[in-house]
Order: C-alpha cells, then structure tokens, then sequence
C-alpha cells in the first residue's frame, strides 16, 4: 500500500510524526488549523475527542479521497487542562503543580475519510512525578523543551527524569497512543502490518 498517496497525519508535532514513522513507510503531514480553546463546560475527555475530530475534518474536507488521523494531547491535574506554556514563568507554575503528584495525561485521537469519522478514541495514562527542585525547575526552563508541550514537558526528553512512574500507555504521554491507533488503522485496512 502507498501510504504516501493515501494517508495524511492533521498534526505538526514532531512526535507525532517520529511515532507513526516509525510504522508507517510514508505519509503527507497537514496541520490544520483549529481552534484549541476548550468549550464552557466541556470535560478533558470531551475535549481532546472533539478536537482529534475537528483537525482531521479539517484537513479531509480538502483530501475526501485520503485517510486523515487528527490528533489532541492534555495534561489534567485537579480537575484542570494544562495547554502548552508560553513563557518561562508559565512553565515554572506548570511544573510546580506536576511536582510530586501524579496528573493524567488524555489523547484524543480521530481516523477520519471524508466526512466520515472512523474512529474517534480517548486513551487515559497516569504520570507520577518526583518532587523537582528549584534548580531544575530553573535549568529545564531555560531549555527550549517546555514551549509545544501540553504541561510544559517531554516525556522523551529531558524531563524524562522527572518521572516515577507511568501506568498506562508511554507514547499516549508523547502524543499518540500508537497501540490504539494502530488497532484502528489496521481494522479500517488503512495500514497492513503483515
């Protein structure tokens, strides 16, 4: 199958894109532009859904004939949505929340052809963090690391030692739950792994 003619990823992350690669021998990268900004009332669950829907929706509307995954990663602490932080000082106030407890992290994902929506999931996973010092706090936000993350962190990178543990899917914490994904696909006969 020519993956490079028939599918598209909705999404600018660069994790996102190094995860499906690694499955996936081709495929074209079409961010779209929907607005990220959660609805009145709307739950963590609700929002990433409808999000992954809305991006790849956007895109199918110019590719009707192509498969699109539109993707929304979140980090909830107490009951609220951590998006990506703009400034050093928002960062600090992000990770300063994360230290030393444990928060979720929900990926919603959308497999969309035309105006059809496929498959549209959220996947849950648990992270625990260890209590970060001001020091590190300070040196990793200096880094370029925090600013397109939701939370403020890569899992991958070098927070990755901010972390103590993880129940759940590792690379939903990144951005895509490739298990789920890659479930979806196959069942659709998007990808054929064998």
């Amino acid at each position: 199958m020519n993956m490079q003619a028939s599918f598209i990823l909705a999404s600018a992350s660069p994790r996102r894109r190094e995860l499906l690669g690694a499955l996936i021998p081709g495929f074209q990268i079409i961010p779209s532009e929907v607005d990220e900004e959660p609805l009145d009332g709307e739950s963590p669950g609700d929002h990433v859904l409808r999000l992954a829907r809305e991006k790849a929706l956007a895109v199918s509307r110019v590719y009707p004939d192509r498969w699109v995954l539109g993707a929304d990663t979140i980090v909830v602490i107490d009951g609220e949505m951590l998006g990506k932080p703009e400034t050093p000082a928002e960062a600090r106030r992000m990770l300063a929340k994360l230290s030393g407890r444990e928060h979720m992290v929900i990926t919603g994902f959308a497999l969309v052809k035309g105006d059809a929506v496929i498959a549209n999931e959220c996947v849950r996973s648990d992270v625990l963090f260890k209590e970060i010092s001001k020091n590190e706090m300070e040196w990793y936000t200096q880094t370029d690391e925090p600013y397109d993350k939701a939370g403020g962190y890569a899992v991958q990178g070098k927070a990755a030692f901010f972390i103590k543990e993880i129940r759940g899917s590792y690379t939903n914490v990144i951005g895509l739950p490739l298990c789920e994904v890659v479930s979806a696909m196959e069942k659709e006969g998007v990808l054929k792994l064998a």
